[in-house]
């Protein structure tokens, strides 16, 4: 069971691998544990993990968390939804034609240093309080560096293969839709996975001015009250719902890229 488990780039066995994470996750909660139950932190800054408990309960048996749930899980989808409707297809065509890596690279490399929260008063002027700019927010916030992913995937495919696809006589509509969207697909899904967690990063960001629901504004909500307890829960259910979307890409890439694993071992 214990082979290669610090052999660089070797499989380890399925019960190792998910028992490390758990161990992970159950030190992080000692020491959470430790802290506040020790005394060493005040409870106003770190509750203790029963209250934590108590607390995210009694939200869920009222009702009060699922509907903030439900909308900010639909502005992370949307606003991402989007960014990868233009980003996939926009990325694919600077990792293949040169023209458009020229036109579109440098703006784009550009943009993608500048805080999307930086751009939060300006989205207002143009767009107004609405849900467009918060979903806009999370767009802009994951647009660039999914772009670039993607056009660096593309940029990998094997010349080889487009030389061949030449030699056969595809065309060059043919040579995108058979040759390089099937080659570059296993990486444009694990870009999406990377880039959709970076999605919830901004949700808090989004719902930071003019929301007034959604899990953002109860977190900004609970800290102008000095109610940690609900901060925090609304830190771990984020997560939560991140881990849950980045398992989903995962299972997504195993059932249809199996051939992957199998050439990587």
């Amino acid at each position: 069971m214990w082979k290669n488990v610090f052999t660089p780039k070797k499989e380890i066995a399925k019960p190792v691998y998910t028992g490390a994470g758990i161990v992970t996750f159950l030190l992080l909660i000692a020491v959470w544990s430790v802290l506040s139950y020790g005394g060493f932190v005040n409870p106003l800054f770190l509750p203790s993990p029963d209250k934590i408990l108590k607390t995210a309960v009694s939200m869920f048996q009222s009702g009060e968390i699922l509907g903030d749930i439900g909308i900010s899980f639909s502005r992370v989808a949307l606003g991402f939804l989007v960014a990868a409707l233009l980003g996939v297809p926009l990325g694919m065509l600077m990792g293949t034609l040169r023209i458009m890596e020229g036109a579109f690279e440098p703006i784009i490399g550009f943009i993608r240093y500048m805080p999307a929260s930086a751009f939060i008063p300006l989205f207002i002027l143009w767009i107004g309080l609405g849900e467009s700019e918060k979903m806009t927010v999370i767009f802009f916030g994951t647009f660039f560096q999914l772009t670039l992913m993607v056009m660096d995937v593309t940029k990998n495919v094997q010349n080889e293969l487009i030389e061949v696809s030449y030699t056969l006589g595809a065309s060059k509509l043919q040579l995108f839709g058979k040759v390089i969207l099937p080659a570059s697909l296993p990486g444009i899904v694990d870009t999406l996975r990377i880039t959709f967690g970076w999605a919830w990063t901004y949700l808090v960001v989004a719902e930071l001015v003019g929301a007034s629901d959604g899990l953002g504004f109860m977190i900004m909500q609970a800290s102008r009250f000095l109610k940690p307890e609900k901060i925090i829960v609304g830190i771990i259910i984020i997560g939560l719902l991140g881990l849950m979307t980045d398992l989903l890409f995962k299972a997504i890439y195993r059932a249809s890229f199996s051939w992957m694993r199998k050439e990587g071992s």
